[in-house]
C-alpha cells in the first residue's frame, strides 16, 4: 500500500463506531424548525454582499431527482418508486418554478459554476426532459458555459443507453457517475438490482467517446451474498475499466429504520468480520492498481482533479462529497434538499404534497436549517482540513479566529491520546497530523472536535467503517 494509506485490521475494527460522514457541519440532526424561509432569504442577501471581499462566491446546484422505477434493497435515500412517468412531467413544473424562485435571490454576475443531479434517479427524466431542466437553469441563473465548470449526474446503467450519453454531453454534463455496486448475478438479485456488465462498459465506452471529463464508479462493500472471491473479481473488472474515480461505501444495514432494507434475507447478510476482508481487499486492489487513496471512501487515478487538490492543498468537501469547486454558495432544488448559503444551511421538505403546496403559495420550500455560530464555523474548519488535507495546522486557524488552538481545543486534544498511542495520529507544536494508518480512521479523528456529538447522538449515525 502506497505511504499515505495503511490497512490495520484490528485498529479498523476497534475504531468502527457510529459517526457522521461530515458532508457538512454541524450535521443535519442539528438542523431545527426555527430556522425557515424568511432566515434562507436573509443568508442569500448576506452572500451577495460579503463586506470587504471582491466579489460574492461562484453558485453551486444540486437538485434532487426523486423517482425510481424499480426498488433497490439497500438504498437508504429519500426516494420515490413509480412507473408513472408522468410525475416526473409534474415534478419538473415545480422544479422551473423553485429555479426561478431560488436565483431571483442571487445576484445575477454570480456564475454558477456546478452542478449536481443526484436521486432517486435522475436519469429517470428523458432526454428531453433534462433539456428542459438545462433551459430553465440557464434562463435564470449565469451558467459557466466553458468546460471549466463541474456539471455531473448519477447515472443508473439500466434507465441509459449509449446514444444517450452523447446527449448529456451536449446538454452541458461534464461529469458521469455510474453506479454498480456489484457486478456478482446472485448479490444483484438479493438487492433486487440487476444489471449486465456489458451494460456498464458500452455506457463507460461512450463516456470515453463524448470526451467526459471524468467518469466515476460507485461500489458497495458489506451487500448481502457478497464473498472476498466475488468482489475480486468486480473489482478486477472495474479496475480492467479505469474509472477515473471509484467509490467503494460500506453497506450500513439498517433495518429497523430503513424500511426496504427488510427485503434482504437476514441469512444472507455476511458477517462482520467480512466487511473487514471486504476493505481490506478493495485498499490492496485499488491502490495496486495505480489509485490514490482520497479519503472517506473515495479512489481517483494519480492525474485526476481530486488527486492533484489533494497533493496541493485545495481539495474541499460538501454534500455532493470530494470536489474542487467546493466553495461556492450551495443552492439545493427539490424534495429533502440541502443548502449550504453563507453560513447557514436549509433543508427543504421531504414529502412530495409539501413540496407542491409551498410553491403553489409562491412560498420557497425550505422548512428547516442553521445558522452557524463563530464556535462552528472554527470547528467546521478543522474538521474539513482533516478530512480533506489529513492534517490541521494551528496557525492560519489562529489568525482567522483570535484563538489559541491548544488552548481551545485542550478537551479535544485530550479525548484524541487514544488516537495518539495507537498510532493514528501525531500531535506537535503547531499541528496535527494523520498518519498511514489513520486515514481510514479520519471520522473518528473529526468526532473529537464535534461539539454536538453525545451519547444518544452518535447512535442515530452508521459506523465509521
Amino acid at each position: 500500500m502506497p505511504e499515505s494509506m495503511s490497512f490495520n485490521r484490528a485498529l479498523v475494527e476497534k475504531y468502527d463506531r457510529p459517526g457522521p460522514r461530515y458532508t457538512s457541519y454541524p450535521t443535519a440532526p442539528q438542523f431545527h424548525g426555527a430556522f425557515a424561509a424568511d432566515d434562507y432569504r436573509a443568508a442569500a442577501e448576506r452572500s451577495n454582499h460579503r463586506g470587504n471581499e471582491s466579489a460574492a462566491k461562484p453558485l453551486s446546484v444540486y437538485i434532487h431527482i426523486p423517482f425510481c422505477k424499480s426498488l433497490c434493497y439497500y438504498c437508504a435515500c429519500n426516494k420515490i418508486i413509480t412507473q408513472k412517468t408522468h410525475r416526473a412531467v409534474e415534478y419538473l413544473d415545480y422544479l422551473k418554478r423553485e429555479i426561478a424562485m431560488q436565483a431571483a435571490l442571487f445576484d445575477d454576475s454570480r456564475r454558477l459554476t456546478q452542478l449536481h443531479l443526484g436521486g432517486g434517479t435522475p436519469t429517470y427524466l428523458t432526454s428531453e426532459q433534462l433539456t428542459e431542466l438545462m433551459d430553465s437553469l440557464r434562463e435564470h441563473f449565469h451558467l459557466d458555459e466553458s468546460d471549466a465548470h463541474e456539471f455531473s449526474i448519477e447515472v443508473d446503467p439500466r434507465t441509459i443507453s449509449p446514444e444517450r450519453i452523447g446527449e448529456l454531453r451536449a446538454q452541458g454534463f461534464n461529469r458521469l457517475s455510474f453506479g454498480v455496486q456489484d457486478f456478482d448475478e446472485k448479490v444483484q438479485e438479493a438487492v433486487n438490482r440487476v444489471q449486465s456488465e456489458q451494460q456498464v462498459f458500452d455506457l463507460v465506452a461512450a463516456a470515453r467517446e463524448a470526451k467526459f471529463k471524468s467518469v466515476s464508479v460507485d461500489l458497495i462493500y458489506g451487500l448481502p451474498l457478497q464473498t472476498v472471491a466475488s468482489f475480486d473479481t468486480t473489482l478486477a473488472k472495474i479496475i480492467a475499466l479505469r474509472p477515473d474515480r471509484i467509490a467503494a461505501y460500506s453497506y450500513a444495514h439498517l433495518p429497523e429504520r430503513v424500511r426496504a432494507q427488510r427485503l434482504i434475507r437476514r441469512e444472507d447478510m455476511p458477517p462482520p468480520e467480512r466487511k473487514l476482508e471486504l476493505l481490506e481487499l478493495t485498499i490492496q486492489r485499488l491502490t495496486e492498481a495505480g489509485y490514490v487513496y482520497i479519503g472517506m471512501d473515495h479512489f481517483s487515478l494519480p492525474d485526476d482533479e481530486l488527486t492533484v487538490a489533494r497533493a496541493n492543498g485545495t481539495l474541499q468537501r460538501n454534500f455532493q462529497g470530494y470536489s474542487t469547486h467546493a466553495d461556492c454558495d450551495l443552492i439545493a432544488l427539490g424534495v429533502s434538499s440541502i443548502s449550504k448559503v453563507g453560513d447557514t444551511y436549509g433543508q427543504n421538505v421531504k414529502e412530495l404534497s409539501q413540496y407542491y403546496a409551498r410553491i403553489n403559495e409562491g412560498l420557497l420550500p425550505v422548512h428547516k436549517g442553521y445558522r452557524l455560530t463563530d464556535d462552528d464555523r472554527l470547528r467546521r474548519e478543522v474538521i474539513g482540513a482533516l478530512m480533506c488535507h489529513g492534517r490541521v495546522d494551528y496557525a492560519p486557524l489562529e489568525a482567522r479566529h483570535g484563538i489559541r488552538f491548544r488552548e481551545y481545543f485542550g478537551e479535544s486534544l485530550r479525548q484524541l491520546q487514544e488516537q495518539v498511542g495507537d498510532g493514528l495520529i501525531e500531535l506537535h507544536d503547531d499541528a496535527l497530523v494523520l498518519l498511514p494508518q489513520g486515514q481510514l480512521m479520519m471520522r473518528s479523528v473529526a468526532m473529537a472536535f464535534d461539539a454536538y456529538l453525545g451519547g444518544e447522538q452518535q447512535e442515530r449515525f452508521s459506523r465509521t467503517i
